[in-house]
């Protein structure tokens, strides 16, 4: 048998296994996801539902760890690795959306900018008076009110998706995940050459990037935007990493206009670049990249019709709306107030919560600032990949599939195995802590208990860290000197027997 064939079969097992999960997965959805909109099927299961969903949810977990396992011992390419997350995908695509209702809040603000109106002004709510009530019945009662927090070619995009497909929910939610999808090919294509410019495995990479449980979960089943904005992301440090930085940063400035995070990837490749130059090189490397930054961003903002609303406070007021047990600074101000309550000091949980998220964020700022150090263009994906690691944990709302941002860039990076088995069980997490109708699996109460999960995995990885250190080689003994030439020491052997003195 030959090693491709080999290989092949050795992947017919988690890919039958993973598909098996997606298909209950999709099945069971439409009676768990919740909301006001009938899905184009809807299986009467009974209580059995709840049963299936994650039952499918362990096997696509399952399947994953096998498909690991097999990419590491087995010499399974990055494509093949594609293929089968390609296929746990495919069905996903046509559900449901799952563990989020934000697909029709796209929904819904794309229709306020395809009727001639701004998302970033007129929020939701003011589809009841303009003929689209169902829309808004769609969307969820708390962000009814809430004006729209993401760029403007994503909004573009999906206002043109409602012209094509008009008021069919399912058509549209459909469709807007086609369009995200773009992201997850762009992963696919990006990740692996990542991976094999820093010296890693392109196929273990594609394991963890696109594979993933937490984005097949939390960005291609609920169809979230941020499957685009980081298949773009990867995408520009691919190309500014084959010597064309500006095109990169062209491209990240783009991946912004999806999500605003992702100016971070702009102002990285342009240290990352300027960091080769010198003198007024620099200078004029970081004002050119400046300069196409902006451009980009307002030539989409003018093209879109949208115009520069969007950068508003609006845009970062949005999540701060969300308190979530898992957010750590809303871990820490709701244990710290119910602390104090008990020692009979009455200071309210919101305003600890609010201080705490300041401080959260200027530490998150200072270690940016940090990562920006010396930076090199080896070292750019595996830093700007951190550094959104750091903010999606120390944002207002830490939703679990805002690891994705900073993830698809890490997994290019050589880890070792206990790093990477890290990487892995954090994923995990992230893909079980929402239900399937969008709610946070922990509530406020259980604060406390998330805040020692935080600190435990703290110390865990300081101890790791320091245990790495132990283990580093120390300094190498300075190499042993050449013995001579054999000319020469017969020469010396001739002249020792006439009896005259060699100096060495």
């Amino acid at each position: 048998m030959s090693a491709p064939t080999s290989r092949r079969r050795a992947l017919l097992g988690p890919t039958v296994l993973g598909l098996v999960g997606s298909l209950a997965i999709v099945l069971a959805g439409p009676q768990l996801a919740g909301g006001a909109v009938r899905w184009w099927y809807h299986p009467a299961l009974g209580g059995g539902a709840s049963d299936l969903l994650y039952g499918g949810m362990t096997a696509l977990v399952l399947a994953w760890g096998w498909l690991g396992s097999q990419a590491r011992r087995r010499g399974v390419s990055a494509r093949m690795v594609a293929v089968v997350a390609g296929a746990w995908a495919l069905p996903l695509l046509l559900g449901p959306p799952l563990f989020s209702h934000d697909l029709y809040s796209y929904l819904a603000q794309g229709t306020i900018a395809h009727l001639g109106l701004s998302p970033y002004r007129d929020p939701p709510s003011v589809l009841v008076h303009l003929g689209h009530p169902g829309v808004l019945r769609a969307v969820s009662p708390f962000w009814r009110g809430t004006t729209a927090p993401y760029g403007p070619m994503f909004l573009w995009l999906v206002s043109l998706t409602v012209g094509a497909t008009g008021s069919n929910l399912v058509l549209g939610a459909i469709a807007v995940r086609l369009i995200e999808m773009g992201g997850l090919g762009l992963l696919v294509w990006g990740v692996p050459r990542l991976a094999t410019r820093l010296g890693g495995s392109p196929a273990l990479a594609q394991w963890l990037a696109v594979a993933n449980p937490l984005v097949l979960l939390g960005l291609v089943a609920p169809g979230h935007n941020d499957l685009l904005m980081a298949g773009l992301t990867v995408a520009g440090a691919v190309v500014a990493l084959r010597g064309h930085p500006l095109a990169g940063i062209a491209i990240c400035a783009l991946a912004a206009t999806v999500k605003v995070p992702a100016l971070a990837a702009t102002v990285f490749v342009t240290f990352a670049w300027a960091g080769t130059l010198r003198g007024q090189d620099r200078v004029g490397a970081v004002m050119r990249a400046g300069a196409v930054t902006l451009g980009v961003l307002g030539l989409v903002s003018l093209a879109s019709g949208l115009g520069l609303g969007w950068l508003s406070s609006g845009v970062f007021s949005t999540p701060n709306r969300v308190h979530l047990a898992i957010t750590p600074s809303t871990a820490l101000g709701w244990s710290a107030a119910a602390l104090l309550h008990d020692l009979g000091l009455g200071i309210g949980a919101r305003h600890l919560e609010s201080v705490l998220g300041a401080v959260t964020l200027g530490v998150v700022a200072v270690f940016a600032l940090v990562m920006l150090r010396d930076l090199r263009w080896q070292d750019l994906p595996q830093r700007l990949g951190l550094v959104l690691l750091a903010f999606a944990v120390g944002g207002p709302a830490a939703w679990p599939w805002y690891l994705s941002w900073g993830l698809v860039l890490v997994a290019a990076s050589p880890m070792r195995p206990r790093v990477l088995a890290i990487a892995g069980l954090v994923s995990l997490a992230g893909a079980f802590v929402v239900k399937p109708n969008g709610i946070l699996a922990l509530p406020l109460g259980s604060a406390p208990i998330v805040l020692g999960v935080y600190v435990a995995g703290v110390g865990a990885a300081g101890w790791l860290w320091w245990r790495g250190r132990r283990r580093a080689p120390g300094p190498q003994p300075p190499p042993l000197e050449r013995s001579p030439a054999p000319e020469l020491a017969r020469w010396k052997d001739v002249i020792d027997r006439a009896g005259l003195k060699v100096e060495n």
